[in-house]
C-alpha cells in the first residue's frame, strides 16, 4: 500500500491497520475524513467502540483547526 495523508493520520492515531480500508471506501484525503460519521466507521470496519472514539476525537480536532485557520486574515502591503 502507498503511502499517503490519511495512512499517516492513522499512524498518528495508532490506528493503522485500516488505513487500507479508509481508502476503499473513499476516504483518501483529510478533507474527506472530516465528514466521517457513525455508518462510514461501520462501513469501513472499524468495529472497536475505543477506536471509533478515538477516530471521532481526531476529526473533531481537524475541523477545530479549519474553523482556526479560517479565522486568521493578513493583507499584504
Amino acid at each position: 500500500m502507498c503511502t499517503n495523508i490519511v495512512y499517516e493520520w492513522l499512524k498518528t492515531l495508532q490506528l493503522p491497520q485500516y488505513a487500507e480500508s479508509f481508502v476503499d471506501n473513499g476516504y483518501d484525503d483529510l478533507e474527506v475524513c472530516k465528514q466521517i460519521g457513525d455508518p462510514d466507521l461501520d462501513a469501513i470496519g472499524v468495529a472497536v467502540p475505543h477506536h471509533r472514539r478515538r477516530i471521532h476525537e481526531a476529526v473533531r480536532r481537524l475541523k477545530e483547526a479549519d474553523e482556526t485557520a479560517a479565522g486568521l486574515y493578513f493583507t499584504l502591503e
